[in-house]
């Protein structure tokens, strides 16, 4: 299974940054990608620091089960502390790695046409580095090294 590695940049944009979150989210359920595609945040503050997190590992307290509406105001909790912990006015990098079996291969390329038509993820100056390309081990031990 061949990885491909996709990097944004959204500068200073936490806003930018969750919509991001939430339309990869989106995809992921409608295309069911769950293990196919995988990605991190790497945030950067103002004084170097890096501050790495990973949307999709957030810390889950445990609760006593309740109506579905107590889990709603406990996933806004935990974005709430997620954008807490966000270091104001650092650099913001999403880190995506697409995992598709080699019969997939129409759906790799739809995805790879589609992250650029979207004005979201265009304006962030996407950077593509497919398995074999200079850069691959460089963007591989980066996504690896995120939490």
């Amino acid at each position: 299974m061949a990885h491909i590695y996709m990097s944004f940049d959204f500068g200073t944009d936490e806003e930018k940054a969750q919509q991001a979150r939430h339309k990869l989210e989106m995809w992921k359920q409608a295309f069911r990608l769950d293990k196919k595609m995988l990605y991190k945040f790497e945030r950067t503050s103002a004084d170097g620091a890096e501050a790495n997190e990973d949307s999709k590992e957030v810390e889950k307290k445990e609760a006593p089960p309740k109506a579905a509406k107590s889990s709603k105001t406990a996933k806004s909790k935990e974005k709430a502390e997620t954008e807490k912990t966000a270091a104001p006015g650092g650099n913001i990098k999403l880190h995506l790695r697409l995992a598709l079996p080699a019969h997939e291969r129409i759906t790799e390329e739809r995805f790879l046409k589609k992250f650029p038509a979207e004005e979201l993820f265009s304006t962030a100056s996407p950077q593509t580095v497919r398995q074999g390309q200079p850069g691959f081990a460089e963007a591989d031990a980066v996504f690896e090294s995120l939490e």
